[in-house]
């Protein structure tokens, strides 16, 4: 028995040490120092079907919210500032699923989600199914500073964004062509059908030629000069959608994520996926308790997500500025900036 026992304590010591030893970073990606990095959506994004005035006018969008975050960062601002500024900028483009480019829900209205949430003490803000909030993401932002709550919805929140101060919108300010043709042929198809705002293949099926009929959900991660971790979501969701439905973005742990011991995540894909695997929280707690590095975690959660039917993509950076951006599309519209503000931004795979 005693032989036995002293086995036994030798198995859970192995155990114990194979989790707290820490594995070699596995891509030269996270072995670069990074700032901030952004995502546009992932999908079926092929460069067969992008123009070439598209494809630019992706990467001059890409670039000016990397610049934005990263003149946060080199001011010495927070993380949560230049979150939320990088994300100004995508959400004031009709090139992105966010903001003037959100999509339209069966009732021909565009409803928005978004959150935001803090590294330093984990406090997070969301706001979903809103129609006047110029910009979302400051509305999250405003939640989880100037309220007790963590997630406003409809009509409450738009009130409370009001209150705090925030641009309200008509909601035609949010109306663009493509999105509301994508909605009519979708609807002249099939009503009972949503199409993902990455499903460039339901696109091509329903006749939707534009070959920026592809747009996405927009998300950014940053660490700032005093170590800490932020990171934000904003979505328009699915063309289609009914009954009020409310996908990843908004919903912590789920579409986003940030806590200085590991790491900062922001989703983008199907979001009820990303909402049944709790795929954000799910990155921090491979490395927290398993001592993944962020490539291998952000890694695992999207093969999951994969292996469950759902894909998509997501950013995710750890506390040491180390990036993993994994998806299981065609392409993602990504980028990043270094500590040194040198910009990179990626489309395919």
């Amino acid at each position: 028995m005693k032989k036995k026992n002293l086995m036994t304590l030798g198995l859970a010591a192995m155990l114990l040490s194979s989790c707290q030893q820490k594995p070699k970073e596995t891509t030269q990606e996270a072995q670069e120092q990074y700032v901030l990095a952004i995502h546009g959506g992932a999908g079926t994004i092929l460069k067969k079907n992008m123009t070439d005035s598209l494809e630019q006018a992706y990467k001059v969008a890409l670039e000016a919210a990397l610049t934005a975050g990263y003149a946060q960062i080199k001011a010495g601002h927070s993380s949560l500032d230049a979150v939320e500024q990088a994300i100004f900028v995508l959400e004031d483009s009709p090139l992105f699923n966010a903001g003037k480019g959100a999509v339209f829900t069966n009732d021909g209205k565009n409803e928005m989600d978004a959150s935001i949430m803090d590294g330093k003490n984990l406090a997070a803000g969301a706001v979903a199914a809103v129609t006047t909030i110029k910009n979302p993401i400051a509305a999250a932002r405003a939640v989880m500073e100037k309220s007790e709550h963590v997630m406003l919805v409809g009509k409450g929140a738009e009130a409370f964004a009001k209150q705090a101060g925030l641009t309200l919108v008509d909601p035609s300010y949010f109306w663009t062509k493509q999105r509301w043709d994508a909605l009519q042929k979708i609807k002249l198809e099939d009503s009972t059908q949503v199409q993902l705002d990455h499903d460039q293949k339901q696109s091509n099926r329903l006749g939707i030629v534009n070959k920026d009929s592809k747009f996405g959900t927009v998300g950014c991660v940053a660490l700032d000069k005093q170590g800490n971790l932020a990171a934000g979501t904003s979505t328009g969701g699915m063309t289609n959608k009914k009954y009020g439905r409310v996908g990843d973005s908004p919903i912590i742990g789920a579409g986003t994520y940030a806590d200085n011991a590991t790491c900062a995540v922001s989703c983008t894909g199907w979001g009820e996926y990303y909402i049944r695997s709790v795929a954000a929280y799910s990155v921090s707690a491979l490395m927290a308790y398993k001592g993944d590095n962020v490539v291998q975690a952000s890694q695992a959660v999207i093969d999951r997500i994969g292996k469950m039917g759902g894909d998509g993509g997501m950013i995710a950076m750890d506390k040491n500025g180390h990036v993993a951006m994994p998806f299981n599309t065609e392409g993602m519209y990504r980028g990043t900036v270094d500590k040194d503000g040198n910009i990179k931004v990626e489309i395919y795979k």
